[in-house]
This record gives structure tokens, C-alpha cells and sequence, in this order.
């Protein structure tokens, strides 16, 4: 019914089906592994999730070597390989969580319900949830406009999507990176550094994003044809590249922003940005333009929801009052205090007697 309403070509439908199928078999494994790297990077561990990911990443070319033209189970093969690779670092992960770390090592049996951490995980992850949901449909929207154009346009924003993807990767993780880095130094009080470890964030992805936007830009066409060399979605993907490519170093501003507020537990903010240049921009514009300059016109609400959407962040992350985040922060650093006090008095106490 979904595949239905996002207008997937007849031709192409019936393996759709199959293949969407199968890949939601991997749903928990590829959420279980998030919270896994998610929970290892909060303790400053960032290279165990990368890790598991490279080797992820080389055991799903080889079962797609193994299973397509060797087994011969063409869709559902390749379908299959991704489930065993994403159930293959969330396995690892829990072993290594519990072998290397007592302290985040989890054990059913004492699993315990915490009202209030339910609560803070639940005010601080619905608004990102939400945004994520809002994505995820806004992109539901953009492939029925581009289904629409027929098969061959399908196959491009399909190649395209995935070499735009692997190229955003860097600045993604840059500002998974910041987050991190800003939540972390606003626990131990430091608000100078938060500021710093921003501005450094900021530099970093907006070079990386540049000079991506020049390799894609030079050579998109190259790319596409190694995954498809018919002259026509080679001509759609490139289109894509051209246009969405050279907007990185907006993306990137974007996420960045995005991601250091996260870090201070600002989530609803970001996910009301989101909404606004998904819903009020990108959704409209693309479907305006593709009337009058057909797929290519799909394209220009990419990067014109980003415009905003690195405005927006950047107006509120330069209003934000960094001060009430330390004043968050002085209740723990003060228990702190208080348990460090009675401890020595105990000591004292025990060494009288």
C-alpha cells in the first residue's frame, strides 16, 4: 500500500515489494546498533561503532557477491545480505559492551523502569524523533514526485540519492561529533569550550563540504556511470549532483548548528526548523518547479530548504543563552560536591574510630 502511494513504477513494483519486505526484518538490528554507538560515543568511544560498521560494510559487499550472482536470489538476495550485516554490529556491539564495560553492560534480569529518566530521554528524543519522521515522510513526498517522471528517473534519483548520500557522510558525523563534544563540556562546566569545540566544528566541515562539492561537481558523471551507464539516468543523476552538490557547504552549516544545540538538550527548536524547510519550502518549491522544469526543478528544493533551514539554526544558535545551560549544569556539579563532602567525612569518622 505504501510503495502504492508513492507511485512506484509498474515494472519495477513487484520487486519493490519483495525487497522492502525483507529489509524491515533489519529494523531492530539497525536501531539496536544505533543506541549502541550512540551510548558508546556518549562515553567518548568513537572508533568501536566505526569499527563494527567497516566490518558491516565489507560483510554486506561479499553476501552480495555471494548471494546475487552465485546463489542467484537477485533481489531478495541483496535484500538479505543488508539484514545479516546490520544484525552483525548490534551482536558484536552488546558482546563488546559487556566484556569491555560492566558499567553500560546490560543484563535483563536487572533492567530496571526509572520515571525520571524516562522522562528526560523522552522530552529530549520525541522532538528528534519527530524531526526524523518528518524527514522520512518529506523524502516519501519527493520520491512520488520523481516515481512520476517514470522508471529511468527513478533509477537516476535512486543513484544520485545514494552518491549525494555517502558524500553528506563527513559533515553528518561532524555534527554528531559536536553534539557529543558540546553535551560533554557542558556537564563538566566548560562553556568556553563548548563555544571553541563549535567554531572548530564549523571550520572543519564547512572545508570538508567544499571541496566534496568540487569533487562531485567535476566528477558526478563518473560516478553515476558505475552503477549505471544508460545515457539518460546518467544525464537525470548528474542534474541532481550539480544542483544539490553545490549547496553542501550550507548543509553543512546546518547540521552543525543543529547538532551543538541537540548537544545542550535543545531538540524542539531543531525539529521545528526541520518541519518549516521540509513542509514549507522543499515539499512546495519541488512540486511547483517540476510543473515547469520537469525532475530538475524536483532538485532546486533540496538546497533551498537548506537555505532556511541554516538560517533559521544559525539566527537561534546566536541567540541562545548559553548561561542558563551553565546554571542547568551546577545542580549535578553541586550533588557532586555534596556526595565528595560526606565521603571525606566518612573517612574521617572511620579513620577517628
Amino acid at each position: 500500500q505504501i510503495l502504492s502511494i508513492l507511485n512506484v513504477p509498474k515494472d519495477i513494483f513487484e520487486d519493490s515489494v519483495l525487497y522492502v519486505n525483507i529489509m524491515f526484518v533489519g529494523v531492530p538490528f539497525f536501531f539496536g546498533y544505533n543506541s549502541l554507538s550512540a551510548i558508546m560515543r556518549g562515553v567518548g568511544d568513537s572508533k568501536t561503532p566505526l569499527y563494527l560498521l567497516i566490518i558491516s560494510t565489507i560483510m554486506n559487499i561479499i553476501l552480495d557477491l555471494l548471494f546475487v550472482p552465485v546463489f542467484k536470489w537477485g533481489i531478495a538476495g541483496a535484500a538479505w545480505a543488508t539484514v545479516i550485516s546490520q544484525a552483525f554490529p548490534f551482536v558484536a556491539g552488546i558482546i563488546f559492551i559487556s566484556r569491555k564495560s560492566p558499567i553500560l553492560a546490560i543484563r535483563i534480569k536487572s533492567i530496571t523502569f526509572d520515571k525520571n529518566i524516562f522522562k528526560k530521554s523522552f522530552r529530549i528524543g520525541l522532538p528528534s524523533g519527530v524531526q526524523q519522521a518528518s524527514v522520512a515522510l518529506g523524502m516519501w513526498a519527493l520520491t512520488r514526485l520523481v516515481n512520476g517522471f517514470g522508471t529511468t528517473a527513478a533509477a537516476a534519483f535512486t543513484v544520485a540519492g545514494r552518491i549525494d548520500s555517502f558524500a553528506i557522510m563527513p559533515v553528518m558525523n561532524f555534527a554528531i561529533a559536536a553534539s557529543t563534544f558540546v553535551g560533554q563540556n557542558i556537564g563538566a562546566g566548560e562553556i568556553k569550550r563548548v563555544k571553541s569545540g563549535i567554531k572548530a566544528s564549523m571550520v572543519v566541515s564547512t572545508i570538508t563540504s567544499a571541496v566534496l562539492s568540487i569533487i562531485i561537481v567535476i566528477t558526478g558523471k563518473y560516478l553515476i556511470m558505475m552503477f549505471d551507464k544508460n545515457p539518460d539516468v546518467v544525464r537525470i543523476g548528474y542534474d541532481y549532483l550539480l544542483i544539490v552538490g553545490s549547496f553542501y557547504v550550507v548543509f553543512s552549516a546546518m547540521f552543525i548548528y543543529n547538532g551543538a544545540l541537540r548537544g545542550a538538550g535543545v531538540t524542539f527548536v531543531p525539529m521545528i526548523i526541520t518541519i518549516c524547510s521540509m513542509w514549507l519550502i522543499r515539499i512546495p518549491i519541488s512540486t511547483v518547479l517540476s510543473k515547469f522544469f520537469g525532475v530538475n526543478g524536483i532538485w532546486v528544493g533540496l538546497p533551498a530548504a537548506w537555505v532556511l533551514g541554516a538560517g533559521a539554526a544559525y539566527i537561534y544558535f546566536k541567540t541562545f543563552k548559553w548561561d542558563s545551560v551553565r546554571r542547568m549544569g551546577k545542580p549535578i556539579l553541586e550533588d557532586e560536591l555534596i556526595l565528595e563532602t560526606e565521603v571525606a567525612e566518612l573517612e574521617k569518622k572511620e579513620s577517628h574510630t
